[in-house]
């Protein structure tokens, strides 16, 4: 019960990530500053300039927004192809891994045996990891692009200092979530695979073979087949006509020891 408790926990938190880095694609405001807003006129202008994945804009005073769509693919930023390719890769990625460890759950009834489901929840998590590192490279390479120029001494004119917007911070948010549920997946199935692997390696290690009997059996030590004649055996120093005699002779009256008991 505790271990489908902690898988349907990371199935939700790892689900909940990825829905962020998703709706961060489509977001504004990834970058964004203002100029003007100081005062010395009856009428203060303000100009907003954003920026998300696909397009720059312009907002001014007046609430009115003008969008310059990006061009072609090999026009665009080199920072914005990558950042593009690292979080598609990273949704890819996520998206199979979801369907395995939805697969691999213990509450799902799918997927062969619990030992099967094991395996698949676990390649779940480590493409959950996968997918989260790629979508991590992606906001900080975002993010070092718009500090290398925010915190420069020097820019050239016309070069405008952004700040970083709401979109980076909740991909962020949603990285942490998903490798959160990569931990929790692979917490539930570790010892499982690792204690089946130290099985296999023990029984592969120590083979039990029975000893040799070179001829001799638990019997052969006491009642030996003569070598002259198959019907007659041989005691432990007494012979085969002691043997019948012994046999043959009844005793006639109890002993003492018989009386006694």
């Amino acid at each position: 019960m505790r271990k489908r408790l902690i898988q349907i926990s990371g199935f939700l938190i790892s689900s909940l990530g990825w829905l962020f880095v998703l709706c961060t694609m489509a977001m504004d405001y990834w970058r964004i500053t203002k100029i003007g807003g100081q005062g010395g006129s009856f009428i203060i202008k303000v100009a907003w300039y954003w920026s998300n994945l696909w397009s720059d804009c312009y907002t001014d005073s007046a609430a009115v927004t003008n969008c310059r769509d990006y061009p072609v693919l090999w026009n665009v930023a080199y920072y914005v192809q990558a950042v593009r390719g690292l979080l598609m890769c990273g949704l890819t990625i996520g998206f199979f891994a979801v369907v395995c460890c939805f697969v691999g759950m213990e509450c799902t009834y799918i997927g062969g045996s619990d030992k099967t489901k094991d395996k698949v929840l676990f390649a779940g998590a480590v493409l959950h990891f996968v997918g989260g590192m790629s979508d991590i490279a992606a906001y900080c390479l975002y993010i070092n692009r718009i500090a290398r120029t925010a915190f420069a001494r020097r820019v050239a004119s016309g070069v405008l200092r952004y700040e970083l917007g709401p979109p980076v911070f909740l991909g962020l948010a949603g990285c942490f979530f998903i490798l959160v549920g990569a931990v929790l997946y692979a917490v539930t199935v570790y010892k499982v695979i690792r204690r089946g692997s130290r099985v296999v390696q023990a029984g592969d290690a120590h083979t039990y073979m029975a000893p040799p009997s070179r001829g001799r059996t638990i019997y052969s030590g006491y009642y030996k087949p003569s070598k002259l004649n198959g019907s007659n055996y041989m005691g432990s120093g007494r012979s085969s006509a002691q043997l019948s005699k012994l046999s043959q002779a009844t005793p006639t009256k109890p002993s003492d020891r018989d009386a006694f008991v």
